[in-house]
């Protein structure tokens, strides 16, 4: 099996080259460098020359906050670019998986989100994202959309390794407790993402919307109080003292959903891929920070 995935340095891309060299899996990871996403002939051309059995698109603009600014470049990364790629797929008859994320939704139900309660995103980044889903699907009915939430890793820039930075420098910290979600270790995002490519292309394979997050809700204030303890426990400098605060106190450009928390039972019962505690993949991904 020959992966070929869209997307080279982010963190799930990061962490799918890593996954896929430790079981022995061949993939090429192609990132901005290398290939242009929204060039159809280039696209085609990628696919043709690698001969994929599934491809995997990890390439997303992601810059919440600056999407409201650029919103032509969100929309051209998160939805035009994925359709593209999920219609060659559909062409040659391959596997397609395509990340999106938590922030379709706009956060007013008190419980897990399920893949078909109504999306009502609350910014350009989530509309960009939302937009690519119905791109992706309307091409390739038979992709495979993954919505994830709360990434981080060991590597690039994420809530983690942005709250051991801080750590370093700040001996107070106030951080938002009224936003609701599931830490997800990019690690387990690129397993599921293999796992799915793996199966291959069938009438009776499952494809649609899935949801994939880590076992278990915390506030940004759990995460990074959870981030603090395990760093504490390894030696690592911490703040003194950590403050809640309210959303209203830390106003940023794009509004965020008070609770995004995925409800992941789909996809154990028609995949049979189980999430992960993500507490304790926290714990893994910390061990591994190189700073």
């Amino acid at each position: 099996m020959t992966v070929l995935v869209f997307g080279r340095n982010g963190q799930v891309a990061t962490a799918l080259q890593r996954q896929a060299a430790a079981s022995g899996q061949s993939l090429l990871a192609m990132g901005h460098g290398e290939i242009d996403v929204l060039d159809i002939q280039a696209l085609r051309e990628a696919v043709s020359r690698t001969r994929p059995t599934a491809v995997i698109n990890a390439a997303a603009y992601t810059a919440v906050d600056k999407a409201e600014t650029e919103r032509e470049a969100a929309f051209a990364l998160n939805a035009e670019a994925p359709g593209l790629m999920a219609g060659i797929c559909a062409e040659r008859g391959l596997p397609f998986v395509h990340l999106s994320t938590d922030y379709v939704f706009d956060g007013s139900k008190p419980a897990p989100y399920r893949e078909n309660d109504p999306l009502a995103p609350l910014g350009v980044y989530g509309a960009s994202k939302a937009e690519g889903e119905a791109r992706v699907l309307g091409a390739h009915p038979q992709a495979v959309v993954l919505r994830t939430a709360w990434v981080y890793f060991e590597q690039g820039q994420n809530f983690v390794r942005t709250m051991l930075r801080f750590g370093r420098e700040r001996d107070e910290m106030r951080i938002v407790s009224d936003q609701r979600g599931n830490p997800t270790y990019a690690v387990d995002i690129a397993d599921a993402c293999l796992t799915i490519a793996g199966r291959g292309l069938t009438p009776a394979s499952p494809s649609g919307v899935f949801h994939y997050a880590g076992q278990g809700a915390a506030s940004w204030f759990d995460f990074a109080s959870a981030i603090f303890e395990e760093a504490a426990s390894v030696g690592r400098r911490v703040p003194a003292k950590l403050v809640p605060i309210a959303t209203a106190d830390y106003p940023t450009p794009a509004k965020r959903p008070a609770n995004s928390q995925l409800d992941c039972a789909r996809l154990e019962r028609e995949l049979g891929i189980k999430t992960q505690a993500w507490r304790e993949r926290l714990q893994t991904c910390i061990a591994k920070v190189v700073d």
